[in-house]
C-alpha cells in the first residue's frame, strides 16, 4: 500500500497570503504546504482522504485513474472545498464519498446542486455514504475503520486502514478510541504549531501522542507557517517522528 501526501498544510496553506515571515519566504519546496489531503493506493484500489480547495492543483500531479472512494474527515472547507473538482473522475462512474453524520450534513449544505431532484448536466455525480465510528466498511481491497477524535468541541473522523492510522485536526482522543489505534505501524497526525490552540494539537502534543501510540514511524501534517521551516523542525525531532511534505510517498506493508 502506498500513501502519498498531497497536502500537509493547515487551512490557510503555506506560504500564507500576504505573509513575509521566515517560513513563508523559504525557498525550500518542503515549506510549500497545500491544504491537507492524502492518496492511498494498492494494486486495485485508490482512496482519497479529504478533498480540499487545492484538490485540482494536487490532482494535476497524479495519473488520471478512477478514485474508488473519498473519505471525509470533517465538513470544514479546507477538507472538502474541492469536491466540485472531482467532476472529471465521474467519467468512470459515480464517485463514492464516505462521511460521518455531521460531515454528511455539511456536504449536503455545501453542494446542494449535486443532490437536487433535478440535477443539471455536468454536476459531480456523488454517491454519498453515511459512516459511523467503529463500524468498518470495505472499499475495493481495503477495510476502513472510522475512529472518533475531537477537533475542539467538534467530533470528527480519523481512519485506520490496515497498519496505517490517519488523523487530522485533532485536539484530543478519548481513551476508549485508543483501542482502535493499537498496532498502528505508520501514524499520520496533525501538529499545528508550538503554541497552544483551542482545537488543534501543538507539536509537543503530537510527539506525546505518537509516543503513546508507539508506531514505528509517525508523520506530522496540518502544520501552519508558525511551526517553522521543515528542515529545522525535523532536525529537532526524533527520526521516528518527522514532518511530512507535499508529494512525499510512503510504502506501507499490508
Amino acid at each position: 500500500m502506498r500513501l502519498t501526501f498531497l497536502g500537509t498544510g493547515t487551512s490557510c496553506g503555506v506560504p500564507t497570503i500576504g505573509c513575509q515571515c521566515y517560513t513563508c519566504t523559504s525557498d525550500d519546496p518542503h515549506d510549500k504546504r497545500l491544504r491537507c489531503s492524502a492518496l492511498i493506493e494498492t494494486d486495485d484500489t485508490r482512496l482519497l482522504i479529504d478533498c480540499g480547495p487545492d484538490f485540482r492543483q494536487q490532482a494535476m500531479t497524479l495519473p488520471f485513474r478512477k478514485i474508488d472512494g473519498i473519505l471525509i474527515t470533517h465538513a470544514h472547507y479546507d477538507h472538502m472545498g474541492g469536491m466540485d473538482d472531482i467532476r472529471p473522475y465521474c467519467q468512470f462512474g459515480k464517485v463514492d464519498v464516505y462521511a460521518d453524520p455531521i460531515a454528511r450534513r455539511g456536504m449536503l449544505e455545501m453542494l446542494p446542486y449535486c443532490f437536487a431532484a433535478n440535477r443539471y448536466p455536468g454536476v459531480p455525480a456523488i454517491e454519498l455514504h453515511e459512516i459511523h465510528k467503529h463500524e468498518p466498511f470495505t472499499i475495493g481491497s481495503l477495510t476502513v475503520m472510522p475512529i472518533e477524535v475531537m477537533h475542539g468541541q467538534l467530533p470528527i473522523t480519523a481512519y485506520r486502514i490496515g497498519r496505517l492510522t490517519y488523523i487530522t485536526d485533532m485536539l484530543v482522543m478519548a481513551p476508549e478510541e485508543m483501542e482502535y489505534v493499537r498496532g498502528t505501524e505508520v501514524l499520520v497526525v496533525n501538529a499545528l504549531r508550538e503554541e497552544p490552540h483551542h482545537s488543534h494539537q501543538t507539536l509537543q502534543a503530537a510527539v506525546d501522542f505518537a509516543r503513546q501510540v508507539g508506531a514505528r514511524q509517525t508523520w506530522l501534517i496540518h502544520s501552519s507557517h508558525d511551526i517553522g521551516r521543515h528542515a529545522e523542525v525535523n532536525a529537532r525531532l526524533p527520526e521516528d517522528i518527522q514532518m511530512a511534505y507535499d508529494g512525499q510517498q510512503i510504502e506501507i506493508a499490508t
